[in-house]
């Protein structure tokens, strides 16, 4: 941890509003960064692509989604990537084997190609939960809703870890 400079930590919400509870991805993230302001919010994000330019050498990005891997819905699933090291598609979103992604390139891929452009970022943590309902449509589902404080929780538990004065 430094302490004389300022310590960048990018927060993103990934997800749609509109497909139930695709949304908790910027629900979690919105609310973690307003308990800790020095952090800063993406989001809404669609695919993993967003996130180049915007987490360009962060000391730590925290990728908050829904995921589906058949766990119980509201499962919280967390996951810190290698950034130095490739890591298999399959596992990059939680440590359940099998989870599925929605987005269209992976977050893996992209951080091979961030690494490949020297604008990886320092850490990536993943922090997810296990979602029920992906139609259309506003508003969680009730286990998702209940998994928020505690997802929101670990966001912020992440943010102290390197910006503890924050």
């Amino acid at each position: 941890m430094r302490s004389t400079t300022a310590v960048n930590v990018v927060v993103a919400g990934f997800g749609s509003t509109y497909r139930h509870d695709d949304a908790v991805g910027s629900v979690v993230a919105e609310r973690a960064v307003a308990r800790m302001p020095l952090s800063h919010y993406v989001g809404p994000l669609a695919d993993p692509l967003d996130l180049l330019g915007v987490w360009n050498e962060a000391d730590l990005v925290i990728v908050v989604d829904a995921v589906t891997s058949g766990a119980p819905v509201g499962t919280l699933h967390t996951l810190e990537i290698d950034v130095n090291h490739d890591v298999p598609e399959r596992v990059a979103t939680t440590s359940s084997p099998g989870v599925a992604s929605t987005h269209g390139i992976g977050l893996t891929a992209v951080l091979g190609l961030a690494r490949a452009l020297h604008q990886a970022p320092r850490r990536l943590v993943v922090v997810a939960i296990e979602g029920e309902r992906f139609d259309l449509g506003e508003g969680l589902s009730a286990a998702v809703e209940a998994a928020v404080p505690l997802a929101v929780q670990q966001v912020v538990e992440l943010i102290e870890e390197v910006q503890p004065c924050a």
